[in-house]
C-alpha cells in the first residue's frame, strides 16, 4: 500500500480552526512578551541613569547591548533550529527571556544588570528568526499572510505596551518595579505561548551546515543591491531608536519638568506606526518600491525638523510623523530584500535584521554623547544626517538599481 505525500498526510493549519485560533493566540502573546521586555528599558534610561549614576550615553547600554548580541544570534539561530525544532528553540526564547528580565529587576549593581540584558538578548534572538519559519511551515499558505499579520500586531502591541507600562510601574515604585513588573507579565504571555502553539508536523530537521550558512551570507554580500538595503535597514532603525531613547531625558528636563509617567504616554505615538506599513505597502503596489522609499525618508526627516523647537505638541506631532515614517521604511526595504534574493532567502532576512538591530545597538550609544554634547540639537545633527544619508541612497542607488534576473 502506498503512503500518502507527507503535505496531504499531514495537514496544514487552516483558518477557522481551533489550531489555528491556538496558533494564533499563541504568536500575538510571543510577539507582545518579546517586545515589550526589550523595550521596557527605553523610557527607563534616565531612571538608570540616575539609578546607577551612569552618563545617558551608558544608560543606552540597557537597550544597546542585548539589541547587538541579539543581532549577532539571530544570524545563526534559525540554522540552529533547523537541528533542534522551530517550537523547542522559540519556547525556550520566550521562557528564558522573560526570566533573565526578572532577575534583572534584582541586579545589584549596572554591570550585573548589563550582564543580565547581554544574556536576555541570546535567549530573546530565537524567536524573531524562527517564527517566520514555523508560519510557513505549519499554516496552510492561503492563511499565513494573516497569522504572521497576527504576530506582527503582537509585536507592535508589545513594543508600545512595554514603553508605557513602564514608565507608569517607574513612577509607582522605581526601575525594579518597572523591571520586574514587565518581567512577570513575559513569564505569564511565554506559559500562554508554552501551552497554545500547536507541534510542528512538517519540519524535517537538518544537521547544522556551518560552510553552507556562510556560502549563503557571501552571496547575499556580493549583490550591490542588498548590500544598500541593509545600510538602510541599520539608518533606519538607528535613527529611530535614537530619538525614542533620548526624547525622554529632553521631556523630563525644564522647560518641560514632566513626570515618568506622563513622558511614557507621549510614546503612545507608536500607535500610528502599526497601520502606516500597511498603507505605505499598498502605496507601493501602485506607485513601486523606488520612489515611495525616498519619499517615507522625507516623512522622518519631516517629523525630526518638528522635534527641534521647544513646544510639546510639535514634540508629538514630530514623533508621531517619524514613526509613520519609520514603519513605512521598515516595511518597503525588508520586503524588498525578500523580492531581491532569489536563494536562501532566510539567510538574506537574517542580514538584514544585523543591520537593523545593530542601527539600534550604535546609533543608540552616538546619540547618548550626541546628547551630551549638545543635548537635542546634537541628537537632531546625528539622526538629521543619517537620515540624510539614507535619502541619498534611496535616490542615487537603490532607484537606479537594475531588477535582478528571474
Amino acid at each position: 500500500m502506498n503512503s500518502a505525500p507527507a503535505s496531504e498526510a499531514t495537514p496544514y493549519i487552516q483558518r477557522g480552526t481551533a489550531a489555528f485560533r491556538r496558533t494564533n493566540l499563541a504568536f500575538v502573546c510571543a510577539g507582545f512578551a518579546t517586545f515589550a521586555l526589550l523595550y521596557c528599558a527605553q523610557p527607563l534610561l534616565p531612571a538608570f541613569s540616575a539609578a546607577f549614576r551612569v552618563s545617558p550615553a551608558a544608560s543606552s547600554l540597557a537597550l544597546s547591548v542585548p539589541t547587538a548580541v541579539m543581532a549577532f544570534c539571530m544570524l545563526v539561530a534559525s540554522a540552529v533550529s533547523e537541528a533542534l525544532g522551530r517550537k523547542p528553540v522559540m519556547i525556550a526564547s520566550v521562557v528564558v527571556s522573560a526570566l533573565l528580565t526578572v532577575a534583572a529587576a534584582f541586579a545589584p549593581g549596572w554591570e550585573s544588570f548589563l550582564v543580565l540584558r547581554a544574556l536576555f538578548g541570546v535567549a530573546l534572538s530565537g524567536l524573531p528568526a524562527v517564527a517566520m519559519a514555523f508560519i510557513s511551515e505549519e499554516v496552510e499558505p492561503q492563511s499565513s499572510g494573516f497569522a504572521m499579520g497576527l504576530y506582527i500586531s503582537g509585536t507592535a502591541l508589545g513594543g508600545l505596551s512595554g514603553r508605557i507600562l513602564a514608565g507608569l510601574l517607574l513612577d509607582f515604585g522605581g526601575w525594579n518595579w518597572a523591571v520586574g513588573g514587565i518581567g512577570a507579565l513575559g513569564v505569564a504571555a511565554a506559559l500562554v505561548f508554552w501551552q497554545s502553539l500547536p507541534d510542528s508536523r512538517h519540519f524535517r530537521p537538518r544537521p547544522l551546515s556551518w560552510s553552507g550558512l556562510a556560502t549563503n551570507f557571501a552571496v547575499h554580500l556580493r549583490d550591490g543591491g542588498l548590500r544598500w538595503l541593509f545600510l538602510e535597514g541599520f539608518l533606519f532603525m538607528g535613527s529611530f531608536v535614537t530619538i525614542y531613547n533620548y526624547v525622554g531625558f529632553r521631556l523630563l528636563a525644564p522647560p518641560f519638568s514632566l513626570a515618568h509617567s506622563t513622558v511614557a504616554m507621549v510614546f503612545g505615538v507608536y500607535l500610528v506606526g502599526i497601520g502606516s506599513s500597511t498603507f505605505i505597502g499598498g502605496l507601493a503596489d501602485r506607485f513601486g518600491r523606488r520612489r515611495m522609499l525616498w519619499a517615507t525618508v522625507l516623512i522622518m526627516l519631516a517629523g525630526l525638523a518638528l522635534t527641534l523647537p521647544a513646544s510639546l505638541p510639535l514634540i508629538i506631532l514630530g514623533m508621531a510623523l517619524l514613526t509613520f515614517g519609520f514603519f513605512g521604511c521598515h516595511s518597503l526595504a525588508s520586503s524588498w530584500v525578500g523580492r531581491r534574493a532569489l536563494t536562501a532567502k532566510a539567510q538574506a532576512s537574517s542580514l538584514y535584521l544585523f543591520a537593523y538591530y545593530m542601527g539600534a545597538s550604535v546609533m543608540g550609544v552616538l546619540g547618548g554623547l550626541a546628547w551630551a554634547s549638545g543635548r537635542w540639537a546634537g541628537v537632531g545633527a546625528l539622526v538629521g544626517g543619517c537620515l540624510l544619508l539614507a535619502f541619498l541612497v534611496a535616490v542615487l542607488f537603490l532607484a537606479r538599481l537594475p531588477p535582478v534576473k528571474q
